[in-house]
């Protein structure tokens, strides 16, 4: 239970570290609103998006590699991992 709140809170503090001391966020989608947005639905995702965008050329190779990763530790945290595979569990 620690471990899923701590996985829900984290993102959430760093992204509002990198707003308040950087201007990191808003360099990586010119814009305040995606942020926002994802603050509230996708944290991981975004900061992944945004490390993509400023430190490894963009959505390309690596880029896009981290910004999956990041959506995909999303879905599970916020999942937690139901559902996915839950019908196939059922037919075993």
């Amino acid at each position: 239970m620690i471990v899923a709140l701590f996985g829900l809170l984290m993102p959430r503090f760093i992204m509002v570290l990198l707003w308040l001391f950087s201007d990191y966020l808003s360099e990586a989608y010119g814009t305040w609103v995606w942020p926002l947005i994802g603050f509230f639905i996708l944290p991981t995702t975004t900061l992944c998006y945004a490390v993509a965008v400023q430190d490894l050329d963009g959505f390309t190779g690596w880029g896009a590699a981290l910004t999956i990763l990041g959506l995909l530790v999303d879905l599970g945290v916020l999942g937690r991992g139901r559902g996915v595979f839950k019908g196939s569990r059922d037919a075993v």
